[in-house]
């Protein structure tokens, strides 16, 4: 079973020494071995058998989940669709979050699942560690943004308490903490999982791969590591680099198979971007596009996308048909009389793997989180080590559009 503890205004620990206190009562009260030093000369010495202490059985996980809700700052009359989207999304993720620990815990651990308004305020989880609220904690999830998560840093590796990062996509680097788990693909991650579809599906001698790199923040995030991927890849493709395909029209070479690879995730450049290429391929030019992960949440017109089978990588995607969404959804409108949102995929995903983690292997949990893979609602979790920035999901999807749809290809 669960037992849900929603504190988002509380940050007192008092219930935390309570149980402290009951710990230090019993180690007490424990009975001693004592040696007996009575000597009997006509009886032959006994050897006496050291018993060792039954292991105690792990029967209760303590998670606690730091997100903002916020709700102290929503005036509900003034408040605009941003305001009110943020406390949703904390709303959304909590929400699927219970459920899916609720459903790990159908295995028979009991779970406490301690509740806290960060407010995205790094002075209140000061707070909760001052108080030792986090002390008991077996895992903690969040703080969800990049700043939230530095400042537990310390307190994580201190305690030796794993941290998850359930929502950012910062690169691990960032946070140097070996206790981290991180969810979210960072983009080096999305960059070799190109460079690896593509090397394995495209025969250098009759293609030319192109990178257009406008050069802005956003598209070198995402090209410096596919120039580094490929500059050390064993197949060697003709590499060509250009600011724009405008620039690129310039040197075409005849007869060959167009990889072109855009890094840009700015709206305002991939427009036309896309409308050139297609008057390139209506013109005869063989192209495969790849986009910008960031693409996805992007609108863009799909006649133009499928006409240039573009295909992009992505940590997460949600199968309306499959049978256990349709599950989920009922059963998330049952519990919340609401329909569920991205975020809610996203916490169901954390809560069912964290949870199902922990009932199947304990405290010492963590040991086995690279053997256990999960095909989730919404995301794929499969864990590798690093010794200094902790445990990094590797799983990405390839999705291309076809059909009017973002089709799963690898």
């Amino acid at each position: 079973m669960i037992s849900a503890q929603n504190h988002p205004l509380q940050l007192s620990g008092s219930k935390y020494w309570l149980i402290a206190f009951v710990g230090l009562f019993l180690a007490a009260c424990s009975p001693k071995i004592q040696k007996n030093n009575t000597k009997a000369p006509d009886v032959p010495k006994k050897v006496e058998e050291k018993k060792e202490k039954p292991a105690v059985k792990f029967t209760q996980a303590n998670i606690s989940l730091l997100i903002p809700f916020k709700l102290n700052e929503i005036r509900l009359k003034t408040a605009t669709k941003a305001e009110v989207e943020k406390s949703a999304m904390a709303i959304d993720f909590y929400q699927g979050f219970k459920l899916g620990v609720d459903s790990a815990a159908a295995q028979g651990l009991n779970f406490k699942l301690n509740v806290y308004d960060t407010r995205d305020n790094n002075s209140q989880v000061e707070g909760l560690i001052k108080n030792d609220a986090l002390n008991a904690s077996n895992l903690i999830v969040g703080p969800v943004y990049p700043d939230g998560l530095k400042y537990i840093k310390d307190y994580s590796i201190a305690k030796g308490i794993p941290v998850v990062n359930p929502l950012a996509a910062t690169h691990p680097e960032e946070f140097n903490n070996p206790n981290l788990i991180s969810i979210v693909n960072n983009i080096d991650l999305h960059a070799e999982k190109l460079g690896a579809y593509i090397t394995k599906h495209y025969n250098p001698e009759n293609s030319v791969l192109v990178l257009i790199n406008p050069k802005d923040p956003g598209s070198l995030v995402l090209s410096a590591p596919l120039k580094a991927y490929f500059e050390g890849n064993k197949k060697k493709f003709t590499f060509q680099e250009y600011a724009s395909v405008f620039t690129m029209e310039l040197n075409l070479i005849k007869n060959k198979k167009y990889i072109i690879i855009v890094a840009s995730p700015d709206r305002k450049f991939v427009i036309p971007t896309l409308d050139k290429l297609v008057k390139l391929k209506n013109s005869g030019l063989d192209v495969d596009l790849y986009g910008h992960p960031d693409w996805i949440k992007q609108n863009y017109n799909t006649d133009k996308l499928q006409l240039l089978n573009t295909a992009v990588t992505s940590s997460y995607k949600v199968d309306y048909k499959s049978s256990v969404v349709i599950s989920f959804i009922k059963k998330y409108r049952s519990a919340f009389n609401f329909e569920p949102g991205e975020y809610s995929f996203k916490g169901f995903d954390i809560g069912f793997y964290f949870g199902n983690l922990i009932s199947k292997h304990g405290k010492d949990y963590l040991k086995h989180i690279t053997e256990e893979k999960y095909k989730g609602l919404h995301n794929d979790f499969s864990f590798y080590h690093d010794e200094k920035l902790g445990y990094i999901n590797a799983s990405l999807m390839l999705l291309r559009y076809q059909n009017f749809s973002l089709n799963l290809i690898e």
